[in-house]
C-alpha cells in the first residue's frame, strides 16, 4: 500500500509519455504475495524487497527482472488538534513510545522495523499492551483519525496529505527506519516486452522526480 500513490501518478506520466497502458492492484503486501504464489496472471510485483526475494527464490518473479524501485523512511502522526509530541531524537521518541498512549502500526515492513526497535531498546513488553495494528490494507492515518490511536508509525509516502491527522515528521538519525521497495516480473506474466519497458521507466529521472513528491526517494 505503500507505493500506491507514487505508482498511479507513474502510471499515468507512462500512459501519457506513449507507454503501454497500465493498471497497478494495490493492497497488503500480504496479500499481494498471497494471491502471487496462488499463481493470479499479473505482470508485475512491486513490494518491499525482502518480499519480492522471498517470491523469487520461490520460483514465482524473474530474477534477472529484479529492479531497487524506491527508499522510503517511516514517519509518525498524531490526530489532527492534538499535542505533539517531540521525536527529534532517539530519547525524545523513545519517550514518546513510553507516554500512556495507544501506538498504531501496520502490518507491512514499518510494523515489522518498529518492533524491531522495541527489542532494541528494551521496551518491548512495557509497550506492546498499547500497540494496535492496523488490519492489512488499513492506513494507520484512519486509527489515528478516528481516534483509536494517539500516536501512528507508517511509510511517509502513506501519511503524507491525509486528512484528520498531524504529521510530525521522519523518525531521528539511530532510530530511522528504511524499506527498499522492489519490482520484479511475474512468471506468469505474457507481456515480457511491455513489462520491461515499464521496468525501465521506473529507474528513469522522470520516475524519481515523482517519487520524491510522493515521499519517496529513488533506489
Amino acid at each position: 500500500m505503500a507505493t500506491r500513490r507514487v505508482l498511479a501518478r507513474l502510471a499515468a506520466a507512462y500512459r501519457a509519455g506513449g507507454g503501454t497502458e497500465v493498471r497497478f492492484e494495490s493492497v497488503g503486501g500480504v496479500d499481494a504475495a498471497r494471491r502471487i504464489r496462488a499463481g493470479e496472471p499479473f505482470d508485475l510485483a512491486v513490494l518491499a524487497s525482502d518480499a519480492i526475494d522471498r517470491l523469487t527464490a520461490e520460483g514465482h518473479l524473474a530474477a534477472e527482472t529484479r529492479t531497487d524501485f524506491a527508499r522510503s523512511q517511516v514517519a509518525a502522526a498524531v490526530r489532527a488538534g492534538a499535542a505533539r509530541p517531540d521525536i527529534g531524537s532517539e530519547q525524545a521518541l523513545r519517550a514518546a513510545l513510553l507516554a500512556p498512549v495507544r501506538i498504531g502500526y501496520s502490518t507491512g515492513p514499518s510494523g515489522d522495523a518498529l518492533l524491531r526497535l522495541l527489542e532494541r531498546w528494551g521496551i518491548a513488553a512495557e509497550v506492546r499492551p498499547r500497540l494496535v495494528q492496523a488490519p492489512p490494507g488499513v492506513p494507520v492515518a484512519k486509527l489515528l483519525a478516528d481516534g483509536e490511536v494517539e500516536l501512528g508509525f507508517q511509510q511517509l509516502s502513506e501519511l503524507l496529505d491525509e486528512p484528520g491527522i498531524a504529521l510530525l515528521g521522519t523518525l531521528p538519525q539511530g532510530a530511522a527506519i528504511t524499506t527498499v521497495f522492489s519490482a520484479a516480473r511475474c512468471n506468469a506474466s505474457r507481456h515480457p516486452e511491455a513489462v520491461a519497458s515499464l521496468l525501465a521507466f521506473l529507474r528513469s529521472p522522470q520516475a524519481a522526480e515523482v517519487k520524491r513528491l510522493c515521499g519517496m526517494e529513488p533506489a
